[in-house]
């Protein structure tokens, strides 16, 4: 299972834009602190043909401990949520790699 990095997407940025390493890794950087800034404000983040993330509120429960079965506590806590788009979804379906548009 492979992962994407910030590395990762700097080196496509930097491929796909011929930007500087340097200004592609600032770009990536400044658009991942715009999205948290907006979820940490309870905002809800669109991206278009990708998907769109929202914060969730998740109420304080009962759980078990896994390993030895007795009741634990599980606090109240904000999450984030993340529903894909349905292009998003066709091109997982379809296998596609690309993702950029067709000329």
């Amino acid at each position: 299972m492979a992962t994407v990095t910030r590395a990762d997407l700097t080196d496509a940025v930097h491929r796909e834009t011929g930007l500087p390493r340097r200004d592609a890794a600032e770009l990536v950087e400044m658009a991942i602190e715009a999205i948290a800034e907006r979820l940490s404000a309870g905002e809800t983040v669109m991206i278009s043909g990708f998907g769109t993330f929202r914060v969730r509120d998740k109420r304080a429960r009962e759980g078990r401990n896994p390993r030895t079965g007795e009741p634990a506590p599980i606090p109240a806590r904000r999450v984030v949520a993340f529903r894909p788009s349905e292009v998003l979804k066709m091109w997982i379906a379809e296998g596609r790699a690309d993702t950029g548009s067709e000329t």
